[in-house]
């Protein structure tokens, strides 16, 4: 127990569990520990069996699903091969990071510590279940779980407890990389095509965008969006369910007030050398000019965590702005740095903007660390091959709202692709395609019941259109939006499928009367039609949406179809539930 080595894993699929890794990092580094911070998924698990102590990072993605980045190590961990005390020489923590709206809260950590618990493994303390739901945000439970790993990691190094008394939080660390400024093009011998280093995988492709078309009417106070890919000659497939990645770039003014806030000259050329065993990011063009950086990876635009604050703090030189920066990276001021910053959605830029004196002093070796890497945006696929081949659709609604600052909030990735237009030059777009939560049934007898509210329904789009084209009829759908006359996306389509008996479409229009009407209405008003379907008939149950009330609206409209035609009590239309969600045959893709 005297080796004060320490082991960081993480499973990060948004870029939260790796930024809290690299920050319980950073206070092991002050405490003059030895420290290894690294992805799941590029550690060689077979060696775990030989660490001290380890702290597992997890969140949890989909429906209960491990982070991309931890899927191999997830497979390997379950193996039933593994011998049940085969990790009894370690000792290690778990700190999971969720969000209570999602009906599988932090499944990953809790299932890996069950599993770890299983191998023989000794947990320094309890399980951290962070909730970004909280006021505070992960930090309510990030911050005293942390404080209790400290004390309880002393408790098994004694001999460090007195070095580590006095440790200076804002004292700055070494940067990640170094940047190396070029003169001119003498001083580089090699520089990669771009399209390759954008592109993360060779299943992925520059895809040319052939329309971008609003499909709501123009009074209406939402803008959505139906997008067309051309995939011709690509080697993407995908099936109903299935999602499209793609990484948004900041806007071109915020591209060039980044560059005036900091004293860069966006079109400078650089290389990047790690300052550790830290590889260099491959997406990254080498070597790179600074607009590049700016415009294509670093997230500036996103709303700063806390440790964007405290590494900020460490280049304040101005007393005023060294109190407030000092008080949002304290544990006291967490409150206070919601109220300033999450709460009214302030992004990165907006913060050096009012941090002046500070933003003068930042180092541009310190760019990476200050700022994370642009993380990849997923879209349900609203198209099928079968229907519309060589072609992927997605329908995005475009992000914009008010807060208590004077500029409109906007979503990166929607605004970016709202941005685009094909009518005025050829635009291609990095994509790929990942397989999505939701599975339907192939076999042609069993009935799908969907719900799709607003851009929900796209991925019943796809399935809708897969079916059809196999000849499948069995196709329910209930879809629901503000106006019949505004929003209704699709209806043209859904009304010639109809036609042809190939679609039982049920709507909800919520603002068309004076009383609210959504889908989870339209469920309980068809309860005789959907106990035939889902007990006669072997019906698969969807569920696509925004996660806030109409899913558990959903669920609530459905165990009372299970009371009211089964007669059956709310305890057993609960378990009915249940086991239709165990078989899969209750499904749900829902988001924040």
């Amino acid at each position: 127990m005297s080796d004060p080595a320490l082991l960081i894993l993480y499973g990060s699929q948004t870029g939260t569990a790796q930024d809290t890794a690299q920050r319980i990092a950073r206070q092991a580094k002050r405490r003059k520990l030895q420290v290894r911070t690294m992805p799941l998924d590029c550690y060689n698990v077979a060696t775990l069996i030989s660490e001290s102590t380890v702290i597992f990072v997890c969140a949890t993605t989909g429906q209960g699903d491990p982070p991309d980045n931890m899927r191999i190590f997830w497979r390997f961990i379950f193996k039933k091969s593994l011998p049940a005390g085969s990790l009894c020489q370690l000792d290690c923590a778990v700190l999971g990071l969720g969000d209570s709206s999602y009906p599988k809260f932090n499944f990953v950590a809790k299932k890996l510590q069950k599993r770890l618990v299983q191998l023989g493994a000794s947990m320094l303390l309890p399980i951290g279940l962070a909730d970004d739901q909280h006021e505070l945000g992960s930090d309510a439970v990030i911050d005293p779980w942390l404080a209790a790993f400290w004390q309880k990691f002393y408790t098994l190094h004694p001999s460090l407890k007195f070095c580590c008394t006095m440790i200076i939080s804002h004292n700055r660390l070494p940067p990640s990389y170094t940047f190396h400024f070029l003169d001119n093009a003498s001083d580089v011998t090699w520089q990669a095509n771009p399209a390759e280093q954008t592109l993360p995988s060779s299943s992925s492709l520059l895809a040319k965008l052939l329309s971008n078309i609003r499909v709501t009417d123009v009074s209406h106070f939402q803008d959505v969006r139906l997008f067309q890919f051309d995939i011709t000659g690509s080697n993407i497939e995908y099936t109903a369910g299935d999602v499209v990645m793609m990484r948004p770039c900041n806007a071109v003014d915020d591209v060039q007030q980044f560059c005036q806030l900091l004293r860069l000259d966006p079109e400078s050329r650089f290389t990047l050398r790690p300052t550790d065993s830290t590889p260099v990011p491959t997406r990254l063009l080498h070597p790179c000019t600074v607009r590049h950086l700016v415009e294509t990876y670093l997230d500036i635009a996103a709303v700063p965590r806390r440790s964007f604050f405290e590494l900020l703090l460490t280049f304040a030189t101005n007393e005023l702005e060294r109190e407030k920066l000092l008080e949002f990276s304290s544990a006291a001021g967490q409150d206070d740095l919601h109220a300033y910053c999450n709460r009214p959605r302030r992004t990165a830029l907006e913060v050096l903007a009012d941090f002046p004196h500070t933003t003068a002093e930042i180092k541009v070796d310190y760019l990476l660390d200050l700022f994370p890497e642009i993380q990849p945006r997923s879209f349900s696929i609203a198209s099928s091959l079968k229907a519309l081949p060589n072609r992927l659709q997605i329908l995005v609604a475009v992000v914009s709202y008010k807060t208590k600052l004077y500029k409109p909030r906007k979503g990166l990735c929607s605004n970016w692709l709202a941005s685009l237009d094909p009518n005025k030059e050829d635009i291609y777009v990095p994509l790929w395609v990942k397989k999505g939560t939701l599975k339907f049934p192939r076999d042609e007898d069993t009935p799908v019941i969907m719900v799709g509210p607003g851009t929900g329904v796209a991925p019943f789009r796809s399935a809708i259109q897969e079916r059809t084209a196999d000849g499948i009829t069995g196709n329910v759908l209930f879809f629901g939006c503000r106006s019949q006359s505004k929003d209704f996306f699709f209806r043209a389509e859904w009304e010639k499928k109809i036609k042809a008996r190939q679609l039982t479409l049920l709507t909800a229009f919520s603002r068309d009367q004076e009383d609210k009407v959504y889908v989870q209405h339209r469920i309980s008003e068809n309860a005789e039609l959907l106990m035939d379907l889902i007990t006669n008939k072997n019906a698969f149950f969807y569920i696509a949406g925004n996660a806030k009330e109409m899913p558990s609206g959903v669920r609530d409209a459905l165990k009372g179809v299970f009371q009211q035609q089964g007669t059956v009590s709310a305890e057993d239309a609960e378990k009915m539930v249940n086991a239709m969600e165990q078989s899969g045959r209750l499904q749900s893709e829902t988001w924040s």
